[in-house]
């Protein structure tokens, strides 16, 4: 018998494919499926040539699969930001920053990557604990 449960907002886009937005595991684990720009309630991108309006969309849109799980920006322990430029962080960064504390921010990967669904210009996804 399996410990998993689908987490499902419609505050956060719905899911463009055979995916969820988040599945809890075991109770306490969260992984959130990666998150572009899309607006939940349009279905459109945010921000469409738009580094820095996107990430705040994607942090939104994190946050809202984040409360339906009953967890916040504090349980977060991993993320994965992927960039369609690599030039980009900086402002990914500094935007991303709002969302933690320095001293408990999560570990953290960043990649550039040859292309994104839709061809937004960044996308992250996460890992919360909740205890």
């Amino acid at each position: 018998m399996s410990n998993k449960k689908v987490i499902r907002t419609d505050k956060a886009p719905a899911p463009v494919g055979p995916y969820n937005q988040a599945i809890s595991a075991s109770g306490n684990m969260i992984f959130l499926a990666g998150q572009i720009a899309l607006d939940p309630q349009t279905g459109e991108i945010v921000g469409a040539s738009d580094v820095a309006q996107q990430t705040e969309q994607v942090m939104k849109n994190i946050a809202a699969v984040l409360t339906e799980a009953g967890a916040d920006w504090s349980n977060v322990v991993k993320t994965s930001v992927f960039l369609a430029d690599l030039g980009d962080f900086a402002t990914v960064n500094q935007i991303y920053g709002k969302y933690f504390d320095e001293a408990t921010a999560p570990a953290r990967a960043c990649v550039e990557v040859s292309r994104l669904p839709k061809d937004v210009l960044v996308e992250i996804e996460c890992i919360a604990v909740i205890d």
